[in-house]
């Protein structure tokens, strides 16, 4: 079976895709602006980015589930798959903090 990698044509193919683009730009320019020493983990700005982040992602993969109902594409398959990644760290993550 063959999947195109170009633009989705859905518009849940689209937000999904998009959302998991911003979920990608902020989770790197964070990390970039704490190892430059620029922004802390213990300061306030990651206990409110976390929770938008964490909405971003399910969001993303909702739409992109019920967009792959619709149509075949690979660059929904990829954000698919990146939430799916995501959401299954948070679970295990949270599964060893010991505080």
């Amino acid at each position: 079976m063959k999947y195109r990698w170009n633009k989705p044509e859905t518009s849940l193919g689209r937000w999904s895709v998009r959302l998991n683009t911003l979920f990608l730009a902020v989770t790197i320019t964070s990390l970039l602006l704490v190892t430059t020493g620029v922004l802390n983990f213990d300061d306030r700005w990651w206990d409110i980015t976390v929770p938008i982040l964490i909405v971003v992602t399910l969001t993303a993969l909702v739409t992109g589930i019920l967009a792959l109902r619709k149509e075949k594409n690979g660059l929904i398959i990829a954000s698919v798959a990146l939430s799916s990644l995501t959401v299954l760290f948070l679970l295990t993550h949270s599964l060893f903090i010991s505080d």
